[in-house]
Order: structure tokens, then C-alpha cells, then sequence
């Protein structure tokens, strides 16, 4: 198990981690902010230099995960994990990753006040520099913006008026009784090339369903793997029927086959997307999403859906809308195109 303890800077996390070691046994502490380091020292000076946040580097999101499974792996846990975490994209691909090795996460928030939290950093700039104070500082804003997502998955304890001990001692309490447990699906990494089917469901806007996953970043098509010997267009109808409760009474029609190209650590394969047909409205009012698989939906134009989908996923859309138009499935290598028949 993780314990992630999460809050903005001055909230008091790595005094409550330490103060944890004795209060629940076993545990070791997990600083992920060392991963960072490392990287930074260990990448070109360009690309380090791109980087203003060592969160923001997919290396460093991918490593957390990975060196998690490795502690784990010589240590009896759990892990104490004192990491500011403010942007749920990142949160679903450290969280997801965690889910596929079968690491649990308790998710607990330490929350203290504006006021507080200034006062907090004054004290730790006039030890550490303005620097590190000002840093501070310029996260209080994005962590107040972050509050709505955080609060409605972890256990959040307010530090404002405690000592570190008192609020390890909360924060112990919580983690025995199972508060901030973190519901995610815990799908396994693929471990060779995969087929995966998508649908494409639309409203009487002619505007395309996406959903939400919890355990990846960004938006996606409603599907998934297709299990060993399994149907691809069968798989996206199952699926549609797991994430969403829906019945497709009609097989879907196929609109696009993308060749995914392997890209380490991912191993790449065949996707494909379907045409679902139109969504009633009465239906899209029942959707039942589950609740660790997925946490939202919504319809959106093609225009839309560029500020959701990451660019592989939003060039393969892009030919599904053109191969529904045109009436006829486009072969797509890596999002684009192949064959006379495909070109542009």
C-alpha cells in the first residue's frame, strides 16, 4: 500500500510522514521528489532545461509507479508517500499505474488555510531562501483551483491547529479504517502487442460520446482490449455494455483500423474504432458509468474534442468522422492514413 499524503506546500506533509513511521508499522517513507533529482542530473541540459516542474516529465510519472513496485518488492510497507499531486491528468497516470502492479493508494489530504499556509512559508523561506518561499507561493493559487478534485476522492484532515504527531495520529486512524482508499480499476500492463475496439456513440447533434477514464490521462472513445479470442467488433459492444450499461442491439460498422507503432515502454498494436449509431436521449439520461473505471461523459464536436484527447487518439477520431462521411473504413498507421484510397 501507498499512503499518499497530499496538500500545497506548508501543509505540514513530510513532518506527518516521518511522525507515521511510528505509527504504522512497517512503513518506510517514499519521497518521490529524490526521482526528480535524479533525473534532472541524469538528462541533457536542454531538456532539463525545458522543465520547470520535474512532474511534468513523463519519465518521472512513469518512475514513481515503477520504483513503488521495486520498494515494495524489499520492503514490508506501506509506503509514506509525502507528494503535492494538483493535477488530476498526472494523478490518473501515477494512480493508474499504481492500480495495474495491484499497489493499493489511500489518498489523504492535509489542508490548512491561506493564511496559515503563508505564514508556514514565510518560516521556511527565512531557513531555506526566497526562493523556495516564492516557489511556494506560486502554487497556492493552482492548489486552491485543485481543492474540488481532491476533496471528492481523499480524506482530507485540516492541520490548521495540530501538532505533526496529532496529525499523523488522524492520519493513521483514517488509513486503518480505510478512509481515502482510492477506487481504481486495476487493469494490467500489456505485456506484447494488443487489439483494442472503440464505438463511436452520437447525438441528435451529430456530436461524439467520450468518457473519462480514472486510471489513464485524457479523454477517450468508450471501448477496450480485446480478450483472446474474442471478436473485435463483439469487444467493443461488450464493452460498451460494461463501462456505459448500454445494449447495442445492432453489430457496430467499422471506420477505422490504426496500426499503433510500438513506443517503450508501450508495446503498440491494432485499434479500432466502430459506429455505434445514434444515442437516444432517454438512453444517454440511464448511462451508468463505473465508478473506478470511468468518472464522467459528455458529447463533443470535433473542434471540442482537441482540448481532451491527447493527438494520437484525437487523429484517429478525426479519420472516424471522415470514414463515417465518406462511407467507407480508412487503414491508419500511426493516425494517418494509407493506401491511394486514404490520402487526404
Amino acid at each position: 500500500m501507498i499512503v499518499w499524503l497530499n496538500g500545497a506546500f506548508g501543509a505540514g506533509k513530510t513532518t506527518t510522514a516521518y511522525e507515521l513511521l511510528d505509527l504504522l508499522p512497517g512503513s518506510t517513507l517514499y519521497d518521490p521528489e529524490l526521482i526528480g533529482a535524479g533525473l534532472r542530473k541524469m538528462l541533457p541540459k536542454e531538456r532539463a532545461g525545458q522543465i520547470g516542474d520535474f512532474q511534468d516529465l513523463p519519465s518521472w510519472r512513469r518512475l514513481v509507479a515503477d520504483t513503488a513496485a521495486a520498494l515494495l518488492s524489499e520492503v514490508r510497507g506501506p509506503l509514506i508517500t509525502p507528494m503535492t499531486l494538483l493535477r488530476r491528468d498526472y494523478r490518473d497516470e501515477i494512480f493508474g499505474a499504481l492500480a495495474s502492479r495491484r499497489i493499493p493508494v489511500c489518498h489523504i489530504l492535509l489542508h490548512a488555510g491561506e493564511t496559515i499556509l503563508r505564514e508556514r512559508i514565510a518560516e521556511r523561506a527565512a531557513t531555506d531562501g526566497e526562493s523556495t518561499g516564492a516557489w511556494c507561493l506560486r502554487h497556492l493559487e493552482p492548489y486552491a483551483e485543485a481543492l474540488p478534485w481532491i476533496t471528492a476522492e481523499a480524506h482530507t484532515v485540516d492541520t490548521s491547529r495540530l501538532t505533526p504527531r496529532q496529525t499523523a495520529e488522524r492520519v493513521a486512524t483514517a488509513v486503518r479504517a480505510g478512509a481515502g482508499a482510492v477506487d481504481i480499476v486495476q487493469t494490467p500492463e500489456p505485456t506484447a502487442e494488443t487489439v483494442a475496439s472503440g464505438v463511436l456513440l452520437f447525438d441528435e447533434r451529430d456530436r461524439v460520446l467520450l468518457v473519462d477514464p480514472t486510471y489513464k490521462p485524457g479523454w477517450e472513445v468508450p471501448g477496450g482490449v480485446v480478450e483472446p479470442g474474442e471478436a473485435p467488433a463483439l469487444a467493443g459492444v461488450r464493452e460498451v455494455g460494461e463501462e456505459l450499461g448500454l445494449r447495442l442491439h445492432e453489430e457496430p460498422r467499422l471506420l477505422v483500423v490504426d496500426w499503433e507503432p510500438p513506443d517503450p515502454p508501450g508495446f503498440g498494436g491494432l485499434r479500432l474504432l466502430f459506429d455505434g449509431g445514434l444515442l437516444a436521449a432517454e438512453d444517454a439520461a440511464s448511462l451508468l458509468l463505473p465508478s473506478a473505471e470511468l468518472r464522467g461523459w459528455r458529447f463533443v464536436t470535433e473542434e471540442d474534442a482537441a482540448g481532451l484527447l491527447p493527438p494520437v487518439r484525437l487523429d484517429r477520431l478525426r479519420c472516424a468522422l471522415r470514414a463515417r462521411r465518406e462511407g467507407h473504413p480508412l487503414y491508419l498507421e500511426a493516425g494517418v492514413p494509407v493506401g491511394a484510397r486514404n490520402l487526404f
